[in-house]
């Protein structure tokens, strides 16, 4: 089987699987767990094989969703994974514009809120106070 990640050297490989209409997402061999927890948590539907002996590991967009519908789940995963470190890759044929927008304006929210609901703590002073002397 081939593995678009591990040839080009990228976390996330996101591409129309040839000779088919799906939308496979590919990882590393030995990408790490929480990659593939993210990528689950961002909608894409894990495969193994064999099932069980973990030699594989791919994700695909929900084949229940239609065409343009998929491309913009695709799409949208990607500032997600690009916020997390994650090198991605994603073809042409599959990249929806308006939806990694969308996407982006999302992510720029979600961390403007996170920021204003927890605020860094006041730094201290970079010289100690003079210590009171006792008359």
């Amino acid at each position: 089987m081939a593995n678009l990640a591990d040839e080009y050297g990228t976390d996330v490989e996101i591409y129309i699987k040839a000779l088919t209409t799906t939308i496979h997402a590919d990882t590393p061999t030995g990408a790490p767990a929480k990659l593939h927890d993210l990528l689950e948590q961002l909608g894409l539907e894990r495969h193994e094989f064999p099932t069980g002996a973990l030699l594989y590991i791919w994700h695909t967009v929900p084949e229940h969703l239609g065409t343009d519908e998929q491309k913009r789940l695709a799409t949208s995963t990607i500032p997600a994974l690009l916020l997390a470190g994650y090198e991605v890759n994603c073809t042409p044929d599959v990249f929806d514009e308006a939806a990694y927008r969308q996407a982006v304006h999302h992510a720029r929210t979600r961390a403007t809120c996170t920021a204003a609901r927890h605020p860094e703590p006041a730094s201290s002073p970079s010289r100690p106070a003079p210590a009171q002397r006792a008359p």
